[in-house]
């Protein structure tokens, strides 16, 4: 696990998946992630598996922005539907992030 301001495409490689996650701010990704998108472009990501998850206070956009870069840009299999969380999670909601990761690992098993 790395945060995305440090992570490189090399990083990448030898991965069985990437799950991004961000909070949506002001209907976007975050800064961080905006930037380490733009890095993971080089990687060859291809048919890995991948998936999102993201918190949010009023609208959520950061998880399909996320869905979609990895399947459009980087030809990447996609867990859908991502896991949003709205705020900070409550008991069903790390329930929820516990099942979510349960799917990524069955999914690269």
């Amino acid at each position: 696990m790395k945060r995305a301001v440090r992570a490189k495409a090399d990083d990448l490689k030898d991965m069985d998946a990437v799950v991004l996650g961000s909070p949506t701010y002001v209907r976007s990704l975050i800064a961080a992630m905006k930037t380490f998108l733009f890095e993971m472009e080089k990687a060859d990501l291809k048919g890995k598996v991948g998936a999102a998850f993201g918190s949010y206070g009023w609208s959520g956009e950061s998880i399909e922005i996320l869905t979609e870069t990895m399947k459009n840009l980087a030809g990447m299999n996609v867990i859908e539907p991502g896991l949003r969380i709205k705020g900070r999670p409550t008991e069903q909601g790390l329930k929820e992030c516990r099942e979510f990761g349960k799917k990524i690992a069955e999914k690269i098993k």
